[in-house]
């Protein structure tokens, strides 16, 4: 594998790594800075989480306009000595508004997947692109399987030590891909850096204009909303349904994030061979359907652990989609695509978690007219359902390359 592709993929993995490393360590430390009761720490933990979504949907289309102008080349190992230090601070803020500043930059900084997106369209032939956003999907999973276990092991050494072990991370993978990454971005396909475009509602508009994109862009964020449903509720559902403790728990989210990485990464490329883009994204939409009904129902804790690595098996559907909208729009547009894809997914990291906890509450409270916890599972087939008859009322016929201007 070439050394810039291993260096984009590593910089996706601290991407997710970098959310999930700090995760065990946020309740004390939020504790430490503010005095509070535990309660009061994982309000504040929610708002930590909220800022870094809304950086992450209001950048991504900026950092992706940046790039189509300026290069993939410096705005990646630029953000990259950007969240070194950013994790530096983090480790020794002692008032909680410092560790929001920490996350509001580190959103910012987060929201260049757009830009290793882009990157990775500028390297890959048309055909291949689905099959090599999988690759990215494989490492944004390993992150997130990483992420939590370092973090828990690393936190035995204190508070603090996650984030340094996150700065150290992201400095040497800056020094790596500054000798190893060469810039794809040509005059003949640079674009001016627009600010009408460069912003979540600016750029979405532009981008529905294009044949056949709208339809699928509503569809990515269908399954976005739907998705979330599994870091949103998963732990409440464990718990109430089967009674699990943490470490069940985490074993189920690691199990997920393994064969998420598997799929995306391996199992990916024979499906798109035999089902092409359009039969994988149908095929995927099919299995989620009926997994998350499964998992609605399901009674046994057992069974639940031998659904949640399957279930993994529609994790095609990301990778598709952004093979197929690659296709439909230019070389010069690829990063405003894939800073507008960040969006969505970080509006759906903020409105999805609401919706999947309030339907969970609704079907769990004790005025709950039926006792449910799978419940939000039954909504998120619900809204994988009006995904897949979007996908189908409007198949992507106009989807393919436009040539360079």
């Amino acid at each position: 594998m070439r050394a810039p592709i291993v260096f984009i993929l590593i910089t996706v993995m601290l991407d997710a790594m970098g959310i999930g490393l700090i995760i065990p360590v946020m309740p004390d430390l939020l504790q430490e800075v503010r005095d509070v009761d535990l309660g009061t720490a994982a309000l504040w933990g929610g708002v930590l989480s909220t800022s870094f979504a809304v950086m992450q949907f209001l950048f991504g289309p900026v950092i992706g306009g940046i790039s189509d102008r300026f290069g993939r080349r410096p705005v990646l190992l630029m953000s990259l000595v950007v969240m070194a230090l950013d994790y530096l601070v983090m480790a020794v803020a002692g008032s909680i508004w410092l560790l929001l500043a920490g996350r509001v930059v580190g959103g910012i900084t987060a929201a260049t997947q757009s830009t290793a997106n882009a990157y990775m369209a500028d390297i890959s032939a048309p055909e291949q692109r689905a099959a090599n956003f999988g690759l990215i999907g494989a490492a944004f999973g390993v992150g997130f399987v990483l992420g939590p276990l370092l973090g828990g092991l690393l936190a035995e050494a204190g508070t603090r030590a996650p984030f340094l072990a996150a700065a150290a991370l992201a400095a040497l993978n800056a020094v790596f891909g500054f000798f190893v990454l060469r810039e794809t971005v040509t005059d003949a396909i640079r674009r001016p850096f627009q600010l009408s475009r460069a912003n979540p509602l600016g750029s979405l508009r532009h981008l529905r204009r294009l044949p056949g994109l709208g339809p699928l862009l509503m569809v990515f964020f269908l399954y976005q909303v739907a998705f979330m449903v599994y870091p949103a509720i998963w732990s409440y559902f464990g718990k109430a349904r089967f009674g699990w403790e943490p470490a069940t728990i985490g074993l189920s989210l690691a199990l997920f994030g393994i064969m998420m990485a598997v799929v995306q990464g391996g199992l990916i490329r024979p499906i798109l061979r035999v089902l092409g883009d359009r039969g994988t994204v149908i095929y995927g939409h099919l299995f989620d359907i009926g997994a998350f009904i499964a998992l609605a129902f399901v009674s046994s804790g057992t069974v639940a652990l031998i659904l949640t690595p399957l279930a993994a098996l529609a994790a095609v559907i990301t990778p598709a989609l952004q093979g197929l909208m690659s296709r439909t729009v230019g070389p010069d547009a690829q990063g405003e695509l894939q800073g507008a894809l960040t969006s969505l997914m970080a509006l759906a990291m903020i409105l999805s978690p609401l919706v999947m906890t309030a339907t969970f509450a609704a079907f769990t409270g004790p005025e709950a007219a039926m006792v449910l916890p799978g419940a939000p599972f039954l909504l998120s087939a619900g809204l994988i359902a009006a995904g897949l008859g979007v996908f189908l009322a409007y198949p992507p016929r106009a989807a393919r390359q436009r040539p360079a201007p």
